[in-house]
């Protein structure tokens, strides 16, 4: 079993910037890739990017291409979202995950945490 706990949401001006959080716990190894989405208050949950386990490369939703940007530890068992040029419409409750096999849906799941981006 593996345990995601997202942390560093909260309230910023458009334009600001905040860093988010996944700290993976159990099983860490050996994953396919870890992701990041989000969900706005009446819209359905987005891809916001992921970071591949094998090689780090990451993947980015076009919407925040240029103005976010995944990273991990070396141990690979924490994800980071560094997110600048924050707009408004960024506003969502954001999630990370983590998926065993690129062929399957995301296995686990964090409880998520609230960013506001004020205009």
């Amino acid at each position: 079993q593996v345990q995601l706990v997202e942390s560093g949401g909260g309230l910023v001006q458009a334009g600001g910037s905040l860093r988010l959080s996944c700290a993976a716990s159990g099983r860490t190894s050996s994953y396919y890739d870890m992701g990041w989405f989000r969900q706005a208050p009446g819209k359905e949950r987005e891809f916001v990017g992921r970071i591949r386990w094998s090689d780090g490369s990451t993947y980015y939703a076009d919407s925040v291409k240029g103005r976010f940007t995944i990273s991990r530890t070396n141990a690979k068992n924490t994800m980071y979202l560094q997110m600048n040029s924050l707009k408004p419409e960024d506003t969502a409750v954001y999630y990370c995950a983590q998926r065993l096999r690129y062929d399957r849906p995301y296995d686990y799941w964090g409880q998520g945490t609230q960013v506001t981006v004020s205009s």
